[in-house]
């Protein structure tokens, strides 16, 4: 019985791609395995290796180095062996640990731009009491979440400067973008846009590589709708970027500012300020929702230079809008201590805008029964009752020293994040003056915007009024109340603390009592069309004035007083079907998860073309 030989039929090999052939890698007489590369074609600029596909001994070539072919074109013959006398491949395994020279090369570079490799910027930076772009990234974002975009760039001055000295000096041309998350759990993946100017790198300011990173950063937070957190301080427009001279006339061209303000009510933005913030960095800040600003910062539209140059004067920069102007003013929201408490305030902000959460305590309810004096001439502190009805440690105010006779608050009620405005009766009694209504109109815009229902407590006397209030052009102030409560996309609900007199009253109830989905008050609750002491001397001028006898007169005008009182009672209000309930005040919070419970945070959020902006002011 004959045994078959060493070779069978011979294989043919093929091409499996038309190219130029640029090497021969193996002969006749050969022995290759199934995956041995016999020769390499060059196709489209890459060169394709073309394997035996079985194992045993070349026969013949058909072409050579050089030759043009074409797809499935004879490139050679193989003798296929037998399994048992074919040579084995040795099977490659890659040390993963080996940094290859394009990587260490690539690494290296990077490593460039960290806060390692410039110890003493940082060390200059920490002496102002302050923290680098870097680290104030690494604390706003959950560890190792954060990846960046555009680490390479330096300064556009290359025609001026050594590269390498451009390296060093100037990494990622003075900002820090990426994206990171932020309050991250398992209800919300908090992905953010971060961007951070870098104060040590040519002062934080514009330069043309900057700009271009920022509006990339900006495009694409837009288009994946995500928050963006801005570390602003920087010095504004870049003048020594001579490498764009020759393309550059203005640079008025630039998306920067558009982009910044296109976002406005589209995703929730919250700017931080940690020094200096002046020009263009002012003015991406401005664009934000939230500007929150450590307590020795400045921020103006130009700094020292500017100003001079204008002659305008000599100023330090310390001079130019510090927190004690910018704080009472309203630029600022939130004015903090330190660099740690602007980050936690920031993400503090961003975590009312990412919805609610499972854990949340309270204090003991029953303490709002006794949050009013009896006394209904008495102030009281409003902010105290805020902190007892929100969820404990949940009130974070806007604001604060602006507009003091209103408090705009973002808080939670059983974990529901929440938007929270309240007269303030320890200022002009409650009273609305242009300044609060400023600040409240703006408030509703960004509850609105971002999908936050809205708790208005009432007591107010109504809007301010006399020649001085005139002067502060009230009139179009306070009608914005109007203008924003009417589109309100969200649920509103009313709670008559006290007093709800005229039109102030009907601001705080979004234009009316029949506004909110619903309007209720505390058994302190008094309304009127007007004050009522005012609505007694106007009303009753004449009866009042025929009285002689001071004392009579006197005793007449509190007996009406009382009868007006009687009449606007919150119990006789809701008799009447003027307000939905009186209510125990131990009861609000139950009344305000039964009605605003079923608004989910974030759903007014609108489409582009229902897509509203929030006022800068």
């Amino acid at each position: 019985m004959s045994h078959p030989g060493p070779y069978a039929a011979p294989h043919l090999v093929r091409s499996p791609l038309g190219g130029t052939v640029v090497a021969v890698l193996r002969g006749p007489g050969e022995r290759v395995g199934a995956t041995t590369a016999l020769v390499v074609v060059e196709s489209m600029k890459m060169e394709h290796p073309v394997p035996a596909g079985v194992a045993g001994v070349v026969a013949s070539l058909e072409v050579g180095v050089g030759e043009q072919i074409g797809v499935d074109a004879p490139v050679a013959t193989v003798a296929p062996e037998e399994s048992a006398s074919a040579p084995q491949e040795a099977v490659a395994v890659a040390d993963l640990d080996r940094i290859r020279p394009d990587l260490a090369q690539a690494l290296a570079r990077r490593d460039l731009t960290r806060d390692s490799a410039r110890p003493e910027a940082v060390r200059r930076r920490h002496t102002t009491g302050h923290r680098t772009a870097r680290e104030n990234v690494a604390d706003l974002v959950e560890p190792g979440s954060f990846v960046e975009y555009g680490s390479l760039p330096v300064a556009a001055q290359r025609s001026r400067r050594d590269l390498e000295d451009l390296i060093a000096t100037t990494p990622a041309d003075g900002i820090v973008t990426g994206l990171g998350r932020v309050n991250a759990d398992a209800q919300r993946h908090g992905e953010c846009m971060i961007l951070a100017y870098d104060y040590t790198v040519l002062a934080g300011t514009q330069g043309f590589f900057n700009h271009k990173k920022t509006d990339r950063a900006l495009r694409l937070a837009h288009r994946r709708r995500m928050p963006v957190v801005v570390l602003a301080e920087g010095g504004g427009g870049r003048p020594g970027d001579v490498d764009a001279a020759h393309i550059v006339a203005s640079g008025l061209d630039v998306e920067t500012f558009a982009h910044m303000g296109r976002l406005s009510g589209w995703v929730p933005t919250v700017a931080v300020v940690t020094g200096r913030c002046f020009a263009g960095n002012a003015a991406v800040a401005g664009c934000c929702d939230v500007v929150i600003a450590t307590r020795d910062a400045t921020i103006g539209m130009a700094g020292p230079a500017m100003i001079e140059g204008g002659g305008l004067g000599r100023f330090a920069p310390e001079e130019i809008g510090p927190m004690s102007v910018q704080g009472p003013n309203g630029v600022v929201d939130i004015v903090v201590e330190d660099d740690a408490a602007a980050i936690a305030a920031a993400r503090r902000y961003l975590g009312y805008v990412q919805g609610s959460r499972a854990d949340w305590s309270a204090r003991d309810q029953r303490e709002l029964r006794v949050g009013i004096p009896e006394n209904r001439k008495q102030a009281y502190a409003v902010r105290s009752l805020i902190e007892i009805l929100a969820d404990t440690d949940s009130v974070l105010e806007l604001r604060a020293e602006f507009g003091v006779g209103i408090v705009t608050a973002l808080v939670r009620i059983e974990g529901m994040p929440m938007g929270l405005v309240a007269n303030n009766p320890a200022h002009l009694g409650g009273a609305i003056d242009a300044d609060a209504a400023d600040k409240l109109a703006r408030f509703l815009q960004l509850c609105d915007a971002h999908g936050l229902p809205i708790v208005s407590l009432c007591d107010t006397p109504g809007f301010m009024v006399g020649p001085e209030a005139e002067r502060a052009a009230t009139v179009r102030h306070v009608s914005r109340l109007f203008v924003v409560g009417a589109n309100l996309r969200v649920p509103l609900i009313t709670i008559v603390l006290r007093k709800a007199y005229g039109l102030g009253a009907q601001a705080m109830a979004g234009g009316g009592f029949r506004e909110p989905v619903a309007t209720i008050a505390w058994p302190t609750g008094e309304v009127g069309g007007m004050g009522l002491e005012g609505a007694v001397r106007l009303g009753y001028a004449r009866e009042l004035e025929a009285i002689a006898d001071p004392d009579r007169r006197a005793a007449r005008f509190d007996d009406l007083v009382e009868q007006h009182y009687a009449q606007g009672k919150a119990t006789n209000a809701a008799m009447l079907g003027e307000i939905d309930e009186v209510i125990d005040p131990a009861e609000t919070r139950a009344w305000i998860r039964a009605t605003l419970g079923d608004a989910i945070p974030g759903d007014a959020t609108p489409s582009p073309a229902g897509h509203r902006f929030i006022d800068t002011w």
